[in-house]
C-alpha cells in the first residue's frame, strides 16, 4: 500500500481502511485456515503420527477428519480476526500519516513524497504491538480447540467444545490473565512480524515499480482518489499480488520462532491443581529452554513449510482485496 502524499491536503479515510481490512481479512482468513491447521500438527504433532509433508498433512486429515477437519477453530478467529485486520490497515495508515510531516518546500515544488521504508516499519510495528491485545486471547482459543480435534478419532462421537465454552473454562481456572498466556511470544512475534510485513509489501512494490517522482497533475480534485489512481496507475494488479505474496514470506520467516513458542506455550495450559515443580516455570524463557533442550534448534523451525505455502495466497487475498476495495469506494 502506498502512503503518498501530493499535498498537505491528502487525508486517509480511516471508515474506508476499516472496512477494506475487514473484507480483506475474510478472504485471507478462509483461504489460510487448512494450512494454520497443518502448521498447528506440526508444531503439536500427536503421538504416533507423523506426517511427511504439507500436502501429505491436508491429504490425512481430509481422509480422518473429513474437510471441517481443516476448519475446526475457524469460529473464534472468524468471528473476530476480520474486524482485527481492519482495525490493523486503519492503526498501521494512521501511524504511518503521523510520521509523514508535509514538506513546505517540496509542496511549494508539488513533488510527490513517499514515506521511507523505515517509517513503515515502524508504522507496522506499532499497530503489531496494539493488535496483540486481541490477538493472543483469540489464538489460545482457537489452539485449544485445534488441541480438542487432535485428540478425536474420524469416527468418534465426542464433538470439540465451541470458542464460547472454551473461553470461559479457560477464564474460570485463571481469570483474565490465564487467557493472555503467551502474550510476551505475541508480541516479540507481531511487532517485528508486521513491521517487516508492511516493510516487505512496500519494498516489493518499489523494487519492482517505483512511482515517479516528477510532478503530476491531477484531473479532479478528490486528493485520496488522486492518489489511489496515481498508484494504480504505476504498480499493476499483479505487481501487488506479488508484492503480498512476498510480505507474508518476509514477515513469517522474520519472527516465526516466535511463533512456535506462543503455539507450544498456549497448547499447554497450566494446571493449578496438578502442577509440579517441573511444570511451574511456564514462563516465555521456561518454555524456550525446555523446547530446545528436549528437541534442539529445529523444533523453533517446525511447520515452516505449511505457514510460507500458506502465506502466499493468503496475503495476495489479503493486499489484493484490500487495495481493490479502496480503489472502488475511492
Amino acid at each position: 500500500m502506498s502512503d503518498t502524499q501530493d499535498n498537505e491536503n491528502v487525508e486517509l479515510d480511516p471508515t474506508l481502511d476499516f472496512l477494506a481490512g475487514t473484507v480483506a481479512g475474510v478472504s485471507g482468513l478462509v483461504v489460510g485456515f487448512p494450512f494454520d491447521t497443518v502448521k498447528y500438527r506440526f508444531q503439536n504433532p500427536a503421538p504416533n503420527v507423523q506426517y511427511r509433508s504439507t500436502l501429505h498433512a491436508l491429504t490425512t486429515i481430509t481422509r480422518e477428519e473429513r474437510l471441517r477437519g481443516l476448519f475446526k477453530g475457524i469460529s473464534s478467529p472468524l468471528a473476530s480476526a476480520p474486524v482485527l485486520n481492519g482495525l490493523l490497515f486503519a492503526t498501521y495508515r494512521f501511524l504511518l500519516k503521523v510520521q509523514v510531516r508535509p514538506d513546505a518546500a517540496a509542496d511549494q515544488r508539488q513533488v510527490q513524497r513517499e514515506p521511507t521504508l523505515g517509517q513503515i516499519f515502524l508504522a507496522g510495528a506499532g499497530c503489531g504491538l496494539a493488535s496483540t491485545l486481541l490477538t493472543t486471547p483469540i489464538e489460545l482459543i482457537k489452539t485449544q480447540q485445534q488441541k480438542q480435534q487432535q485428540r478425536l478419532s474420524a469416527d468418534g462421537l465426542a464433538r470439540v467444545a465451541s470458542a464460547r465454552t472454551v473461553a470461559a473454562h479457560i477464564f474460570r481456572a485463571g481469570g483474565v490473565r490465564a487467557l493472555y498466556r503467551g502474550l510476551s511470544a505475541t508480541i516479540l512475534r507481531d511487532v517485528g512480524g508486521f513491521g517487516m510485513y508492511f516493510y516487505g509489501y512496500e519494498a516489493t512494490l518499489r523494487l519492482f515499480a517505483p512511482l515517479p517522482r516528477a510532478p503530476h497533475a491531477h484531473a479532479h480534485d478528490d486528493p485520496l482518489l488522486a492518489e489511489v489512481e496515481e498508484t494504480l496507475a504505476h504498480r499493476s494488479w499483479a505487481g501487488l499480488l506479488l508484492a503480498g505474496g512476498a510480505a507474508g514470506v518476509i514477515g513469517w520467516v522474520a519472527t516465526f520462532p516466535f511463533d512456535v513458542l506462543k503455539t507450544r506455550m498456549q497448547a499447554h495450559l497450566p494446571d493449578a491443581t496438578t502442577a509440579t515443580s517441573a511444570q511451574a516455570d511456564s514462563s516465555t524463557w521456561g518454555t524456550a529452554r525446555a523446547m530446545y533442550a528436549e528437541s534442539g534448534s529445529r523444533v523453533f523451525w517446525r511447520g515452516l513449510a505449511p505457514t510460507l505455502v500458506r502465506a502466499v495466497p493468503v496475503n495476495m487475498a489479503v493486499f489484493g482485496t484490500f487495495e481493490g476495495i479502496v480503489w472502488a469506494f475511492s
